[in-house]
């Protein structure tokens, strides 16, 4: 099960009724955290989850409303006494910045891990779950990210005792691991069925629309991305600035055929998102206007 929460769904400059744009998700036991601007302490502390389990970091890119929270943050842990080693990945100039930003942060009791995106697409391998950057079209560099968690066949018992596999290994085979004891070498293969659907999030803010996120939003059973302007009238200014409508954002849930849609990332101009949902659910039916906190446990 993925635990996810959109801390906050505003863009460019928080709001009393909507924090910056911030998403959080929880699996196994670990936390990870994308995109941390102004606020998002704040987010979490409202949502009623933990810093501590938080070990990476993603940034989309560096501009102030997505990293500006960083340097508090550290601190925060810091001073809860975290010692583990704590990863952040984001684009080329990654620990650039947040060296610089730790100006007002320097004596951390805890390592940090820098993972710089190299090239249009890097996957990452942690803690159960493979992480997928993938670079979208913004006025800097910017990437948007994916989390896929695997499924394994289903395990068949007849086979297992077949092969007289002994039970107390049937568990790390289920886990997909490899097992040598006895002279023998027992591989997942050998009792597990075909792999089986897992569980894919898609997460993207400030870019056009690009074909890079209609491959890797792909069957997501949830894809967040950004409705920076509810407004049709808007579309030049999304264009000149690299941002997106409601409806272009509507059209890449579409073409990716996801489960649902939750737009986030919202000028602070605009106030009531709900408004313009009936014309964005004609493009896509599954959509919603996402709000501070809201969240979703995705199941296999």
């Amino acid at each position: 099960m993925l635990d996810v929460c959109l801390l906050g769904s505003g863009g460019m400059m928080p709001l009393p009724y909507r924090w910056l744009t911030a998403l959080m998700t929880r699996f196994n036991g670990s936390s990870l955290l994308i995109d941390c601007g102004e606020g998002t302490q704040i987010a979490i502390k409202e949502k009623g989850w933990s810093f501590k389990p938080i070990d990476v970091i993603c940034f989309t890119h560096f501009h102030g409303d997505h990293i500006s929270g960083l340097p508090g943050l550290l601190l925060t842990m810091g001073n809860a006494d975290r010692r583990e080693p704590l990863m952040l990945i984001g684009p080329k100039g990654l620990e650039r910045v947040v060296t610089a930003l730790r100006v007002i942060a320097p004596e951390l009791p805890f390592s940090i891990i820098y993972k710089e995106i190299e090239g249009t697409e890097q996957t990452f391998e942690m803690n159960g779950y493979r992480l997928k950057a993938f670079k979208v079209n913004h006025n800097v560099l910017c990437y948007g990210y994916t989390v896929e968690i695997d499924r394994a066949g289903k395990f068949n018992l007849e086979k297992a005792v077949e092969l007289d596999i002994p039970k107390p290994y049937w568990k790390h085979l289920q886990k997909g691991e490899t097992v040598e004891a006895d002279g023998r070498t027992f591989t997942p293969d050998m009792v597990l069925g075909e792999q089986r659907k897992g569980i894919k999030l898609t997460y993207t803010t400030d870019t056009r629309p690009t074909d890079s996120i209609r491959e890797n939003a792909k069957g997501a059973d949830l894809f967040i991305c950004e409705g920076m302007y509810g407004e049709k009238d808007k579309i030049n200014k999304a264009r000149e600035y690299k941002h997106m409508t409601f409806y272009e954002a509507a059209k890449l849930a579409k073409d990716a055929d996801v489960k649902e849609m939750w737009l986030t990332h919202y000028s602070p101009s605009l106030v009531k998102a709900e408004e313009y949902m009936d014309d964005v659910r004609k493009i896509f039916p599954r959509a919603k206007a996402g709000k501070d906190r809201m969240s979703i446990e995705l199941d296999f």
